[in-house]
């Protein structure tokens, strides 16, 4: 980003900060991602906002020390690996631990919400609320809508401004049907932090319900399937359907299946669903997990 005459910025010292291409990336990000964290940050000349948080990028990783590396690639030269994972604007960061992404964000952040970012990828700092928040998570992941809503309000009783708690009551709210609510509260938080992970995961949860309201019976729609198995449309609004009622697994399972047998189906519909899936179910979630691993695994064969 920071460019001298738009040429390659030199690497960092130490190694913590390089660019990669279409060719190195597994080794740069996949595999190195198996020994500590690994931000790839896709940018472009030509993007004003990307120059403004490269010089913060850099200044943090090298303040983490070695806990976390910096790895960027220029989307002009390299855009199959940003075009694979879906991205749509830029600077985004994703962020990739043990071999698969992890969390991201998009836009030029301040360094505060850098390092606060930084903070939870690698585990260094715990906040006060971080032990509540995790297990709001894991109840809300279980399927105890309300236990994972009082939780939440608890965390919004001493910070009424939590990001990851407002974001993850409009996930309650999701879970429970009421998408009214949940878009309520969504709206509370402020413009700026509209790019927080755990907001975008929430506004994909109420997408995906919005979808699925207008889908028919999952017995009409598996027996279309049965039927054709080249019906990529009724496969793919088996998958929403599926993912209504919680059947995770299964939602990826009819997915993954277009991706295999036509990626291109939908101008790659299928593989974008499966994204959104994966941000409105959160990074943590075992079936975001592998999920991930078995896109991988198509992507990067």
């Amino acid at each position: 980003m920071l460019q001298n005459g738009g040429g390659t910025a030199p690497a960092a010292t130490d190694g913590l900060i390089k660019e990669t291409t279409t060719q190195a990336f597994v080794k740069d990000v996949i595999e190195e991602s198996r020994r500590q964290p690994v931000l790839i940050d896709f940018w472009a000349p030509w993007c004003g906002p990307c120059k403004q948080l490269t010089p913060v990028l850099e200044k943090v990783v090298k303040a983490a020390k070695g806990k976390v590396k910096l790895v960027k690639m220029n989307i002009d030269d390299h855009p199959a690996i940003p075009g694979q994972m879906g991205i749509q604007s830029i600077p985004a960061v994703i962020a990739f631990v043990n071999g698969q992404p992890a969390d991201g964000f998009m836009g030029a952040l301040p360094e505060s919400q850098v390092v606060a970012f930084l903070e939870r990828l690698t585990k260094e700092k715990l906040g006060g609320d971080k032990d509540l928040l995790k297990a709001a998570e894991q109840a809300l992941a279980g399927g105890d809508h309300a236990g994972a809503a009082e939780i939440y309000a608890q965390v919004l009783q001493e910070d009424s401004a939590s990001i990851p708690a407002l974001a993850g009551l409009a996930r309650c709210y999701v879970a429970s049907g009421n998408i009214e609510q949940a878009k309520q509260t969504l709206a509370m938080i402020p413009e700026s932090k509209q790019n927080d992970s755990a907001v975008s995961a929430a506004r994909a949860a109420i997408e995906l319900a919005d979808q699925s309201k207008s889908l028919g019976p999952i017995s009409e729609l598996e027996q279309k399937v049965a039927t054709d198995p080249k019906d990529y449309q009724s496969r793919f609004d088996l998958a929403l359907a599926l993912n209504a009622k919680g059947s995770r697994e299964q939602a990826v399972d009819q997915l993954m299946e277009i991706v295999k047998r036509d990626r291109k189906w939908n101008e790659d519909g299928a593989r974008k669903q499966l994204v959104q899936f994966f941000d409105a179910w959160g990074p943590t979630d075992e079936a975001t997990i592998a999920g991930r691993k078995r896109l991988s695994s198509v992507l990067f064969a």
